[in-house]
This record gives C-alpha cells, structure tokens and sequence, in this order.
C-alpha cells in the first residue's frame, strides 16, 4: 500500500521543492483536517489519501517557484486549496483565502488555527464585494473561472507589478486569446503521479 508521507517527500523531490520536517507534517497534518471536516461539510470529492497528496498538496505546490512579493491572495480557496499549502511553505508570505461558501471558510480558518498558521487570514465574502485595506502582489485562481472573468473580478485588487495565476487543466488558448490590455505568459506543470494536463498562467495588467 501506498503510503502519503512517502508521495509526499517523492514527489516534492522531484519538483525541487524543499520544506523542513515541520513543514511535511504540516502539509499531511492538513489532510487529516480535510478528510475529517468533509464527513460532514462535504469539501472535497478527493477522499483517497495519495489521491489527496497528489491532487491537492503536490497540485498546489507546484507553483511555488512563481510566488513573488508579500501579499498573495487566494480566490475562491474553497477547502484552502492551493492557499494553505503554499502558506505552511512561504512563513515570509501574507496570504488572504477568500470564498463565498461559509462552510468552507469556518473549515479553512480553523485548519489555520489548528496549523499555527499565523501568515493565513480567511475572508467570507463574494469577490465583488470584497474591500480590503491593501493590494495583492499575487492573486491566485485555482478552478475558480474563465480567465477574463478572474481578470476582470481581480485585477482591482493587483498592487502595481501584481500578477495573476490563474492554475488550468489543459491550455485555454481561447480564453487567453480574449484577454486585452495584459500580458500573458504560459508554464505547463508536471504534478508527480498525475497524468492530466497541468498548465499556470500568469497574468500581468498593463498600467
């Protein structure tokens, strides 16, 4: 049988991220939050834990080599996917996870409190209403709509140089086509133990 703290260190070996023994207990610790949380909140069709490790933890932390500034900001997190990985990996980093779901929100702040993550605050509100005291240097859009969609909602919200990374399955050579006044740069991803397609994009808005 598979076991999900070996996955874990594999397949983080073999995307070259580096993490401390706190930092993987962390990340498995996480997990066990989800898989306890979603017997009753529902927040994961993903039950299978190396399914878990790969589609969730490995998924996430696979652009980590693209974070850059203080301030990140995770839209749509849902269950705190991709935010609450990155965020146990990047202590330096400030991360705002936002839903519109109050279940998933009440899940994903007690999974930081749980955690000690004290570089993580959770926010229940629709984007379009969401007014915080700062801007973002990175905004993070994992399955959470089309790319002019995100853009429009979020670029608001971009500090000047910010940049949006917006996680796809395959290439959506027809929703970057439609994008205007951005540019656009694109980065396939190799998730360990998955085979679909994995694609970043990453997006910056002309002044």
């Amino acid at each position: 049988m598979e076991d999900p703290k070996r996955i874990l260190a594999d397949g983080m070996a073999a995307m070259g991220v580096s993490a401390t023994q706190e930092q993987c207990d962390r990340l498995l610790e996480f997990l066990h939050l989800l898989k306890k949380w979603n017997r009753v909140y529902n927040l994961t069709a993903i039950v299978r834990p190396m399914d878990m490790v790969r589609l969730h933890l490995l998924d996430s932390l696979a652009i980590l080599p693209y974070l850059r500034g203080g301030q990140v900001l995770d839209v749509g997190t849902g269950a705190g996917l991709p935010g609450i990985p990155l965020a146990i990996l990047s202590p330096d980093k400030e991360f705002t996870l936002l839903d519109s779901n109050a279940k998933k929100t009440r899940f994903v702040r007690q999974a930081a409190i749980e955690l000690g993550l004290r570089n993580v605050r959770v926010e229940h509100a629709r984007i379009e209403q969401f007014k915080p005291s700062h801007g973002f240097d990175i905004i993070l859009a994992r399955a959470y709509a089309g790319l002019t969609d995100i853009v429009g909602q979020t670029a608001r919200l971009l500090n000047p140089l910010g940049m949006i990374l917006a996680q796809k399955g395959k290439l959506p050579e027809g929703e970057i086509q439609q994008l205007e006044g951005a540019d656009v740069a694109t980065y396939p991803l190799t998730i360990p133990g998955v085979d679909a397609e994995r694609h970043l994009i990453a997006i910056t808005i002309h002044e």
